[in-house]
């Protein structure tokens, strides 16, 4: 009778931890975590330094995995209950291991197609830049199109580069050539002539022609002006874009990264489909034959937020753990490489140009109302002072109008802040996506176009914004950044750009742990993912990698450390 009550009650106690599960799904995965620490791990992790991302247990020496997921963190004998015959054991020899790294804003498929085109990144000489597209010409055959994009013209000097710098021997191929930014692009005489582009075309809305003195257009296209060559460039095939995600997740895998939030191949002057092509020529279908290597969470452009509502309304948020949708995105601004992101006061190297607002911001606040209305999480680019409040105010319109929820507003890059700026990102509850290797770079740039004062109090605040309660998540904007968490975390540690002997705005450095959470549990909480990812917590997924540092504290001493081996759901994926 005893044994038969004992049953009933055990039963009952099932039922209400199910029930309640059920009711409050949030709770779910503490439920699974519960059953699934009965399981024989398939893997422990021992001897090392495991940062955790987790405020309850912060560091631990061991952990266990089973079917994909942690399941017991802690000391040695803790989880070494855990493993039984057929358990594999990772010694890790007494390493550093973090979550795996999410980076927040990357441009997947178009870096990875980058990756098979010219690569112009990092060039500091013009002859550098002449002989990357001369080399490129004499492999082409005739009437191609030449592509190819990561130059800065900063990193020689400053002059922009002309259709008159390629065209000697460019003579049969059209020639485009992007920006790192993305915002500005190169196109040769050959590539303007093709696309009727002449010194009677006239600049489109919210887009530049850049001419010479007597009128003719020498070769650079900005914002919305790019599209009128890059409308006119054949569409990479299915086989290509496929194989640029293949491309693309192998160098994330090598960097630690083991989820990307996906922008898409969605600039300003481009088409809003693209990225919907790739969602079902690329995406659906990697995850279909069980290619993905690399977890992606997507964002759409504001503009087809219905179509996204749709398809969120048949498939879910998820449609695998390697698939998420995010939410829409749209641009408020351009890029201070292209003196189009938008200020308050005009650029010192252009005196007349504000910058430009890339929308008009009724039908920017009526979209985002819409898209909000019906769920969706928003995500709009600002990178200028007056950019950034623009997107603040309306975001606080939207929020006023239709009422309380959790919504995570993003502002991707918020690079140039005015004042205040980062008390209203903490108390709107507005998350900042930043880049901080952008900084390297934009140290010099800023002061040139901004001027000492403006450059120097509002760029790249990461401590302000996290000492006013802002969440801060950090990604690369690959391909304009390299995609490289340690490199990120360095700069956003260190703030020293390459020929710098000191920080640029030490004031704003930042410690290791906020630099990591940025990139893991930030990260994931700035994308609804932090029910699966983010930290090493018991229920997550068990993505993780090993650094070669041995020791936390000259970690964050020396800030630099590499990437030992990347593990995704427990399963080594590189090397």
């Amino acid at each position: 009778m005893n044994s038969l009550l004992k049953l009933l009650s055990t039963a009952i106690a099932l039922l209400s931890i199910l029930s309640f599960s059920f009711l409050h799904p949030t709770h779910f995965l503490g439920w699974k975590a519960l059953m699934s620490s009965q399981q024989v791990a398939d893997l422990v992790v021992r001897n090392g330094v495991i940062y955790t991302g987790d405020d309850s247990l912060p560091f631990a020496e061991s952990m266990a995995v089973a079917n994909g997921r942690v399941v017991r963190v802690g000391n040695h004998s803790y989880v070494q209950e855990l493993a039984s015959y057929g358990t594999e054991v990772l010694d890790l020899g007494g390493k550093v291991v973090v979550p795996g790294f999410i980076d927040s804003h990357v441009h997947f498929i178009p870096g990875g197609l980058q990756m098979m085109q010219v690569d112009l990144t990092g060039v500091n000489k013009k002859d550098e830049f002449i002989r990357r597209i001369k080399d490129a010409a004499q492999s082409t055959k005739r009437g191609s199109w030449i592509l190819g994009g990561g130059w800065n013209n900063d990193l020689w000097g400053g002059d922009l580069p002309a259709a008159s710098w390629i065209d000697d021997f460019t003579p049969y191929n059209p020639v485009w050539l992007s920006r790192t930014d993305g915002h500005m692009g190169l196109a040769n005489s050959v590539a303007l002539m093709l696309c009727g582009v002449t010194n009677l075309t006239a600049d489109p809305s919210e887009g530049t022609i850049k001419r010479t003195p007597d009128g003719e257009p020498t070769g650079l296209l900005i914002e919305s002006a790019m599209s009128l060559v890059m409308s006119q460039i054949p569409e990479d095939s299915v086989d290509n874009r496929r194989e640029a995600l293949l491309r693309a997740s192998n160098l994330a895998l090598e960097r630690g990264v083991t989820t990307v939030v996906d922008m898409g191949r969605y600039y300003s002057g481009t088409s809003a489909n693209l990225s919907w092509e790739d969602f079902t020529d690329v995406y659906q279908w990697a995850d279909s034959m069980s290619k993905m290597k690399v977890r992606v969470c997507l964002f759409f452009p504001m503009e087809t937020w219905s179509r996204l509502v749709h398809v969120i309304n048949k498939m879910g948020y998820a449609l695998s753990e390697w698939v998420y949708i995010g939410g829409v995105k749209a641009f408020a601004d351009g890029s201070l490489g292209s003196n189009s992101a938008l200020f308050y006061e005009p650029y010192v190297d252009d005196p007349n140009n504000y910058g430009q607002q890339l929308i008009e911001s009724e039908a920017l606040f009526n979209m985002a109302l819409e898209s909000d209305l019906s769920g969706l999480q928003i995500a709009i680019h600002a990178i200028g002072d007056k950019a950034n409040d623009l997107i603040l105010d309306t975001y606080g319109s939207v929020a006023s109008t239709n009422g309380p929820r959790d919504r995570r507003f993003r502002i991707e890059h918020a690079q140039h802040l005015a004042m205040g700026a980062p008390h209203r990102f903490g108390k709107q509850w507005v998350i900042a996506s930043m880049q901080p290797d952008h900084l390297l770079n934009d140290a010099d740039t800023a002061r040139k176009k901004l001027g000492k004062d403006r450059a120097d109090n509002g760029s790249y605040l990461f401590r302000s914004l996290l000492e006013n309660n802002a969440l801060v998540a950090f990604g690369s904007d690959w391909p304009v950044a390299d995609i490289n968490p340690l490199s990120g975390i360095k700069t956003a540690m260190r703030r020293q750009p390459p020929t710098w002997e000191n920080a640029w705005i030490p004031s704003e450095c930042i410690s290791l742990d906020d630099a990591i959470k940025a990139y893991t549990i930030s990260a994931a909480r700035a994308s609804f993912l932090d029910n699966d990812l983010g930290s090493l917590s018991p229920g997550k997924l068990a993505d993780f990698v090993i650094l070669t540092t041995h020791s936390w504290e000259e970690f964050a001493e020396s800030a630099s450390a590499s990437i030992a081996a990347t593990y995704i759901s427990g399963v080594r994926a590189y090397p």
